[in-house]
């Protein structure tokens, strides 16, 4: 096998060059990830130039460099955050006490599964997505969706970085085992539920950015917490890139917005089936898609009361988003309040200790954050003069894990009877036609600077490059 130049074809900065094992893991490695990136990565555009960033470094010149790069030529490289001296344990039973640069034996295998399960999402997201391109609504659409796609491949091998330098021939297993899931496969899903939801459409897409993403801000910010220093060094950086992708679903679903309201406002009517025939997405059909893709969010954080949570927790190995925010750290003798359903159709009050509730403060953290740029999107409407409000459904909406799944409750979080629930489904969640209808709307537009017809254009370029450059060159 060629000897592969790691220095110059992986930017890192985890000394790669002078680490002979680490080398030999990942030149077994890397082929079959270049295989998988073939296989499953964005469809026919392999050997177009795209205007990319690119990650060379963590510091402030290095860790977004543009320039035009063919996709199998993008360098992926292994990044931690600069070292914190003397950083210390900041939350659970060793609070206080130095971090860990190895890992503890005792906890090995609650690390390993969290690692996997971080990274298992990565590929998936780009599975999810390979065949987008081919119904992209403009040239700077087609290059976000690439730079979101590199992204994740890099994410997917910052967590493989960290299972072959610390797991040994567990990790390499498992290493191999996360290009060997795919996403929507009967034999061999990806792990979590959502990441084998399909992703048909561009207005999926900028959901999945939007609110998807988030929630990996939200796990990587948990993990930037953690007690095992190398963990929490590469997510701090993996946080940086991840600020992109949700950028591109805000801004993607205020540009759907907007089209939809200019176009309201040309015609002077709110009536869906008018906006349709105009080749608009109507709002009420908008809301679903929040419905769907918000809800289907909520079990990522898991059960409202879970003792993993607490142990990992107590244990120093996973804490809470921006854990500074917090005045009790240890959290050892402390309860707070849950809603959950009571046997009578009706809502109780249960009194949870902190350590088991942390998924739920975690959750509450993100939700308080999808708010903002709903927010933003209902402003836009409101200027334009019409009397519509986007709202984020309740936490309790379409729940499968926790205290509310199986409940049948309105997206106000509502009881209601299965019987009606199924009855007033499509009023909830996209139906068959909506998807259809979003379906027909998905003709790919590749002329720079043109504009689908249902999406409005950006505010601006990338990198002050004008939105008519020829981001992805497809000559």
């Amino acid at each position: 096998m060629m000897a592969i130049n790691y220095q110059e074809r992986i930017p890192n900065n985890v000394d790669l060059g002078n680490d002979r094992r680490l080398q030999r893991a990942l030149e077994h490695w890397q082929p079959r990830f270049l295989d998988w990136w073939q296989e499953l990565g964005p469809e026919g555009f392999q050997t177009k130039d795209v205007y990319l960033r690119t990650a060379t470094s963590v510091d402030a010149k290095g860790w977004a460099t543009f320039g035009a790069v063919k996709m199998p030529d993008y360098r992926w490289g292994i990044f931690l955050a600069d070292q914190i001296q003397d950083r210390s344990i900041g939350f659970g039973d060793d609070f206080g006490k130095p971090v860990w640069q190895q890992v503890p034996g005792e906890y090995r295998s609650i690390l390993r599964r969290l690692i996997v399960t971080q990274g298992d999402t990565e590929p998936a997201s780009v599975e999810q997505q390979r065949l987008l391109g081919l119904t992209c609504p403009s040239l700077f659409d087609l290059r976000n969706l690439f730079q979101v796609n590199v992204e994740e491949g890099r994410h997917l091998w910052a967590m493989v970085y960290l299972l072959h330098a610390y797991f040994g021939r567990d990790g390499r297993e498992e290493a191999e085992d996360l290009l060997m899931r795919h996403s929507g496969s009967e034999d061999n899903p990806r792990i979590l539920g959502t990441f084998n939801e399909p992703i048909s459409d561009w207005l999926s897409f900028f959901m999945f950015t939007y609110f998807t993403d988030r929630d990996g801000k939200y796990q990587l910010k948990c993990l930037a917490e953690s007690s095992f220093d190398p963990l929490a060094r590469t997510c701090r950086f993996m946080l940086t890139e991840e600020a992109h992708h949700m950028y591109v679903g805000e801004t993607g679903i205020s540009r759907v917005v907007k089209r939809t309201i200019d176009k309201m406002s040309e015609l002077k009517t709110d009536d869906p089936a008018t906006l349709r025939k105009a080749g608009v997405v109507d709002l009420p059909l908008l809301q679903r898609y929040v419905n769907f893709w918000f809800s289907s969010c909520m079990d990522l954080f898991g059960a409202e009361v879970s003792s993993n949570a607490a142990i990992s927790f107590a244990n120093g190995i996973k804490g809470r988003p921006d854990e500074k925010q917090y005045e009790d750290h240890i959290a050892k003798d402390t309860s707070l309040e849950l809603e959950v359903p009571d046997e009578k159709g009706g809502i109780r009050l249960e009194e949870i200790a902190v350590r088991s509730a942390v998924n739920d403060q975690v959750r509450n953290a993100y939700i308080k954050d999808c708010q903002v740029g709903v927010t933003r999107w209902n402003r836009l409407i409101k200027k334009a003069g019409f009397d519509f409000e986007i709202t984020l459904p309740s936490s309790r909406f379409r729940r499968n894990i926790g205290a509310w799944a199986g409940q049948t409750v309105t997206p106000e979080g509502n009881f209601l009877s299965e019987e009606e629930y199924h009855r007033r489904h499509d009023e909830f969640l996209p139906s068959d036609e909506d998807r259809a209808y979003v379906q027909s709307l998905m003709q790919q537009v590749t002329e720079p600077g043109k504009m689908a017809g249902w999406i409005a254009a950006p505010d601006r370029g990338i990198n002050s490059l004008p939105i008519d450059y020829e981001y992805v060159n497809l000559q």
